[in-house]
């Protein structure tokens, strides 16, 4: 017998990474906003679920009001967090998610981005490193006399940022 297989989460439900949270403050806020998510994930759920027929029964509209009250609960405790951390959020991290971008789709995208770049630059490096030595070789060929100042010379370093 198979075991039983989790089926895969709703496609816009929040999901948590496969990454643990890091420790200490910053794990508890990651904590407390993938809590936030899933109450808000939760509420709209709720909300859509709530058919006429439930509202216009006496507390038909309770599993609204439980679900609004976890999500204030979470911005509440959020809100007393934010008084003991000094983190700063990047400007452009804000715009991304005002323009609806996910900040992560848009730091992958800038890595495949640099990497492209990094590889169109080595290519125009080894261009010019052939075209050096194509050059070095037919001076050589026409005039004899300057090859000892065309001698093949070690390329300089130039130190790689990572």
């Amino acid at each position: 017998m198979n075991p039983p297989v989790n089926p895969p989460p709703a496609p816009d439900s929040p999901r948590s990474s496969q990454s643990p949270p890091p420790t200490g403050v910053q794990g508890d806020l990651e904590m407390e906003l993938f809590g936030l998510a899933t109450s808000l994930y939760n509420l709209g759920t709720t909300v859509i679920a709530d058919s006429t027929k439930d509202r216009d029964k006496p507390g038909g509209g309770k599993p609204v009001a439980q679900r609004v009250n976890e999500v204030v609960n979470h911005l509440a405790t959020l809100d007393e967090m934010a008084q003991h951390m000094n983190i700063m959020v990047p400007m452009q991290v804000l715009t991304d998610i005002d323009n609806s971008r996910n900040p992560m789709n848009v730091t992958r995208d800038r890595i495949e981005r640099a990497a492209t770049e990094n590889q169109f630059m080595n290519g125009k490096i080894a261009a010019i490193e052939s075209y050096h030595t194509y050059l070095n070789e037919a001076l050589i060929q026409s005039f004899p006399d300057i090859a000892p100042y065309l001698t093949e010379q070690p390329p300089t370093e130039v130190p790689h940022s990572q």
